[in-house]
């Protein structure tokens, strides 16, 4: 049966009685600062709205304002035992939402923990209020959108006791919701049911589980609810009778055996009675356990041996023993259950568990238990690996009685693998983390995809390549007859991250024509090596047959068609024309080598970012290790000697001497690179240079020279830059980053003058 409430604590005007209120929490929990959680009561009072006030959501209840709601919020948690941060968001929380105050009050007065807290269960609430179109939806989507929004709002917490909070939210929505219209109970239920509920379950909550099942049950299927408490009513009295009986003898014989038991009758909850009918299809009457007792022994071994007393009293009925102890549930719940012919010949269905599996059962704190399957340091993101982090630090808070440090380590060991995103219509995708809208679109539908040409997020103009996160809500911008690009196929623009959306393009372009293919894969041959400072006389045959082209014409009709990588292409011919440009780049590559050589000062593995060829020596106050922190301090005679980061003498040498301070790090030998001369052309604008030079940062891409040309007449700007260039593919995808620059028109790479005689020698041999 649904649980009865008694707020003691509401006084016969309406208002409240802080004292016994708070003397109501230290029933349940410690309060470690009583004063910090009055003041927040106080400035929600004195922010709450005024009772005439009617407010366009579930609380429009005038006897349920945002104090009453977060006291209420607050017992429930604190039967929990959670902590005095989470009692105090759950206080402030409905003020915070409605808006009656603000969140950098909340952290300004109350710290930032509890700020975090309460902008966590507003993000459970934004996700939930866009599921509401599912319902319109047949059973199979529903079903399958449903257990996406219950992974979706798993995946954004990071704090176990955000869920906590917003359970204890809604189930104060579901009890208050009953004043409100038909549309609004049934919308609130269905949240409940088929999110919140599920949640607690999986968490192991179960008391809460109950209440939210019974009460959204009463709301979804009243014909049914109303039956079934009917049947029960009738019988109420006679049953706990019946039971008071039971128990009675159940103790003696209990004494007996010297096992020291407490024994308490259970009520059966009306939705497990409906749905044990459905399933099994069986009459009410055979419902074996809505007349129940629970047995709560110190130690697994008495669990059984009270088994057998039950036995040994009553006959067993068949098929109606569960063992949960030596094979527990998913969720990890234990106990044992069997059912028997009791006294009077009625059924009677007998639970027997330890102290700490009733615990576990009735909180969803597990003292001494670790969930199956599971480890903190392998990283996984699935469902499961999510809701087992979930409950094992619901496990150490009650440990610990403070899970805060656990909370940040065990935050960094789970990593997320799949998003969760929303449709303008509310419905839920998910998509591989790091998904881009594109990716999204032939998620959605492959003509979406090929005609998207935009997205918005959350009604923001985003670019195809931006990177999706778990709650967005995306539409998509497409042009009438529009196509896909080829640029999609290109892994340096980050168009696509799925192999769906790679494989959709790609069919698109296998039914275009081949010649129209070849045509266009010889086009970006071209224009890739011009780009490159490459499109000397080549001879494509060879590289076909190496790629397993019959023709120099097949290779390109397979890159136009998406087959074939431009990759691939140009590092045949990179290889073709190696020894040429080798000959042509030998004295820069040595004179690179040469001072790249000079780097490394001696054996230590410290390599010197931005000076000569010093000696370095590790600094024996603080003797860092490879992989700490360091700098260094140009010494007179001792060359560079290497300091931690945090090293007391290197704050106070930094401070008297800054100019000596120079940034060096840990190393194996650089990578072999040479210097390449490239020339951007763009429109010029403010911050063109910002972001070209971010750009090559970003690509840990050193520049050996750099000038800029405007021209003011035609507002152009030409920036000619040596850089250091270990491979050719890295050049090649530099340049595709600088190209997607807002106003850049062209980016080549310059020839060199050996380069240019190179070529025009090997044209008069050929003529």
């Amino acid at each position: 049966m649904v649980k009865v409430r008694e707020d003691h604590y509401l006084l016969d005007d309406g208002s409240v009685d802080l004292t016994n209120w708070l003397s109501k929490m230290e029933e349940h929990i410690p309060i470690t600062h009583p004063e910090i959680l009055l003041d927040a009561c106080r400035l929600v009072e004195s922010a709450a709205p005024r009772a005439d006030e009617v407010e366009d959501d579930e609380w429009n209840n005038a006897s349920m304002n945002c104090l009453h709601t977060g006291l209420e919020m607050a017992l429930i948690l604190a039967e929990l035992k959670l902590d005095n941060e989470s009692i105090t968001a759950a206080v402030l929380y409905r003020a915070v939402r409605q808006q009656r105050l603000s969140l950098d009050k909340v952290r300004s007065q109350f710290g930032e923990d509890v700020a975090r807290l309460i902008d966590g269960v507003m993000q459970m609430a934004a996700i939930t209020a866009l599921m509401r179109p599912i319902k319109e939806q047949v059973l199979g989507q529903q079903e399958s959108q449903l257990d996406n929004v219950r992974k979706m709002l798993v995946s954004i917490i990071d704090d176990v006791r955000v869920a906590l909070i917003k359970l204890a939210e809604r189930t104060c929505a579901i009890r208050v919701v009953k004043s409100s219209n038909r549309r609004k109970r049934y919308l609130v239920a269905r949240e409940v049911f088929d999110i919140y509920a599920p949640l607690a379950h999986r968490l192991g909550i179960g008391h809460i589980k109950w209440e939210l099942e019974d009460l959204s049950f009463r709301y979804l299927q009243p014909t049914a609810y109303k039956h079934i408490a009917q049947l029960l009513d009738e019988k109420r009295l006679d049953r706990q009778q019946y039971i008071h009986n039971v128990l009675t003898l159940l103790k003696e014989r209990l004494a007996d055996a010297g096992i020291d038991g407490e024994l308490m009758g259970r009520a059966k909850h009306i939705y497990s009675i409906w749905r044990k009918m459905q399933r099994k299809n069986i009459p009410f009457s055979q419902v074996y356990d809505i007349r129940a007792v629970r047995i709560l022994v110190p130690e697994v071994r008495d669990c059984y041996g009270a088994l057998g007393i039950v036995h040994a009293l009553w006959r067993h009925i068949p098929n109606e023993f569960d063992d949960y102890i030596a094979a527990p549930k998913e969720n990890g719940y234990r106990s044992l259950h069997t059912a028997v012919i009791g006294p009077d010949g009625k059924g009677l269905e007998v639970q027997i568990r330890t102290q700490t599996m009733h615990e576990e059962a009735e909180l969803g704190v597990c003292a001494h238990w670790r969930y199956k399957g599971t480890d903190v340091h392998n990283k996984s993101s699935s469902y499961d690996d999510k809701i087992a982090w979930l409950r094992q630090v619901l496990e150490w808070q009650e440990e610990l009685g403070d899970a805060s440090g656990l909370v940040e380590q065990l935050r960094n060991s789970i990593t997320q693998d799949r998003i969760y995103v929303f449709t303008p219509e509310g419905h839920v995708v998910d998509l591989p983390n790091g998904s881009t809208p594109l990716d999204f679109a032939y998620r959605v539908h492959t003509e979406i995809g090929h005609s998207c040409r935009g997205a918005k997020i959350s009604g923001r103009i985003v670019p195809l390549t931006y990177k999706l996160k778990t709650g967005d809500q995306i539409e998509i911008l497409r042009q009438k007859g529009g196509t896909p690009s080829r640029d999609w196929l290109n892994p340096n623009f980050g168009y696509l991250q799925t192999s769906r959306g790679r494989a959709k393009v790609q069919a698109w372009f296998k039914l275009q024509a081949r010649d129209d293919n070849a045509a266009e894969g010889r086009h970006i041959v071209d224009r890739e090596l011009r780009r490159l400072a490459m499109d000397a006389h080549i001879d494509f045959m060879p590289i076909a047959l190496h790629l397993n082209f019959k023709a120099p014409e097949d290779m390109f009709a397979a890159l136009g068609a998406g087959d074939l990588r431009l990759s691939q292409i140009v590092h045949e011919v990179q290889k073709a024309v190696e020894p040429v440009r080798a000959a042509e780049e030998e004295q820069d590559i040595v004179h690179v080598r040469e001072r790249k050589h000079k780097h490394k000062s001696d054996d230590s593995g410290v390599y010197i970012l931005g000076v000569g060829n010093l000696l370095t020596a590790i600094a024996s106050c603080c003797t860092p290790v490879p992989g700490d922190p360091i700098c260094g301090y140009i010494t007179l005679n001792r060359g560079v000697s290497i300091h931690r980061q945090d090293c007391q003498n290197l704050m106070t040498l930094q401070e008297k001497e800054p100019q000596r301070i120079v940034q060096v790090s840990w190393g194996e030998e650089p990578e072999q690179t040479y210097p390449v001369d490239i020339v951007v052309e763009a429109f010029d604008r403010s911050g063109l240079l910002r972001d070209l030079t971010s750009t090559l940062s970003n690509e840990k891409v050193n520049i050996l020279a750099f000038n800029t040309h405007t021209d003011k007449v035609h507002s152009t700007a030409r920036l000619s830059m040596t850089l250091e260039i270990s491979r050719l593919e890295q050049l090649g995808r530099l340049m595709d980053k600088i190209g997607q620059l807002p106003n850049v028109i062209d980016v080549h790479r310059q020839r060199s003058l050996a380069q240019t005689n190179a070529q025009a020698a090997a044209s008069n041999r050929k003529n």
